[in-house]
């Protein structure tokens, strides 16, 4: 009963049709048309010949929901969860239910068993599933290599199958996708591709926003399908974690596993998250559980985490990057000295640092003095659109009002310091 009210998660809701409710700080966007999409895509390649005129070393964030239909990253996240969800009920099978996800591998004898026993296919089918050619030798099969198999270019994706938890009849896992729907995922690589290749030619990243989590795993899959073709000698392409949800840390330990197996460049950005309200009533009015951390503790703790364990990664690999995107001041002083004791110097440019325009100043620009690579987010639009999303981000940002009264009490002493020293109105040479 608990996986079926997990899976309500990833069905639409009528009373969640409007994404912008509840959501404190994120910009949303929604499907009226392909021809629509493709507008979306030009306003971002405007933001990246904007990121690339204004810096030698520029990102630029999109959304990938306003580059197709949401309603296929909803039933994309929905086969994906489903297919990771069945593997974790294999490996509870196996005795190996509270192994941490990148470690959990499952014996392959077993799991043919298990698979025989469900009537999916014949014993001789099923061993020509898993062999060296599509997993390797081992004997057994980890969680990467269980979600490879979902590639629609693999004979085997055709036959995968999971358990219906309400009807108890296996159902085709992919079955749900139709023509049309494939070639809005086509459609929306595209123009991921068309974005990508522009900010290569500009030098600008590309950070790819994170959403609702119930958008996220499709968001995700086409994230690393990105990252894979274009994060070959840097990391052009970030991936967003949201360090409030309570998988983040299984999420990040596999995209990192993921990333040296294949050989590609890790690129992350790390956030505590937007949609907290939104999330946690949509939970409840639906009836799964919450996916959010239940205290600010909690997700501080977890943000420290993820990020400590990219921190250990960006030590033995250099070609790795990190986006340390936070307002508290706490998360900054742990990565510096996180940074100090690794030996990642700020001249390595592998961790940067990032704060809102207009927000936290007393962390910006102490960083930019000592020489880390620091950015301000720099929204901007229509006056009445981009106001109250500024005010929203206020609000979000608890600590905000006392961080700017910091500022004033730094500004009002560097003044007094320039009259006593007579240099408050010096004229440089």
């Amino acid at each position: 009963s608990g996986t079926s009210k997990r899976e309500k998660q990833y069905q639409a809701h009528p009373a969640f049709g409007d994404r912008r409710d509840g959501v404190i700080s994120a910009r949303t966007y929604f499907y009226a048309n392909e021809a629509k999409c493709d507008s979306h895509m030009e306003t971002f390649l405007a933001c990246i010949e904007a990121a690339g005129q204004a810096s030698e070393d520029g990102f630029s964030a999109i959304k990938l929901t306003a580059l197709g239909r949401p309603q296929f990253l909803l039933q994309f996240s929905d086969v994906l969860t489903k297919w990771r969800r069945f593997f974790h009920q294999m490996a509870a099978e196996q005795g190996k239910a509270d192994v941490a996800a990148v470690d959990t591998k499952l014996e392959v004898a077993a799991l043919q068993e298990s698979v025989a026993k469900m009537g999916i296919a014949s014993r001789t089918e099923i061993k020509n599933w898993f062999t060296a050619e599509t997993l390797g030798v081992s004997g057994t099969v980890d969680l990467l290599d269980w979600s490879s198999l979902i590639d629609s270019r693999t004979e085997l994706s055709k036959h995968l199958v999971v358990p219906n938890m309400q009807t108890g009849q296996l159902e085709p896992l992919l079955s749900r996708f139709t023509t049309e729907e494939e070639q809005q995922m086509t459609r929306m690589l595209q123009r991921m591709d068309v974005l990508a290749k522009r900010a290569t030619e500009m030098g600008v990243r590309l950070m790819v926003d994170a959403e609702q989590t119930y958008f996220q795993p499709a968001i995700s899959r086409l994230t690393l399908a990105m990252q894979r073709k274009f994060n070959v000698g840097k990391p052009l392409i970030f991936n967003t974690y949201q360090c409030y949800l309570k998988d983040a840390y299984d999420n990040i330990t596999l995209d990192v596993e993921l990333a040296r197996r294949e050989g590609w460049c890790f690129g992350a950005k790390l956030v505590r998250g937007a949609y907290m309200a939104q999330e946690r009533s949509r939970a409840a009015e639906i009836g799964y559980e919450d996916p959010i951390h239940p205290t600010y503790e909690a997700t501080n703790a977890m943000y420290h985490r993820c990020l400590n364990y990219i921190l250990e990664e960006l030590k033995h690999n250099t070609r790795a990057k990190v986006m340390v995107a936070s307002h508290n001041e706490d998360t900054v002083h742990f990565t510096l000295r996180r940074m100090e004791e690794l030996g990642l110097y700020p001249a390595d440019r592998q961790v940067y640092f990032g704060q809102l325009l207009g927000m936290c100043d007393q962390i910006s620009f102490p960083l930019g003095q000592a020489g880390f690579p620091v950015y301000k987010y720099v929204p901007y639009g229509p006056v009445m659109e981009v106001l109250p999303y500024l005010s929203r981000r206020a609000m979000e940002n608890s600590g905000v009002m006392k961080g700017a009264r910091r500022e004033r009490q730094l500004l009002w002493q560097e003044l007094k310091r320039r009259v006593r020293t007579g240099s408050l109105f010096h004229r440089p040479a």
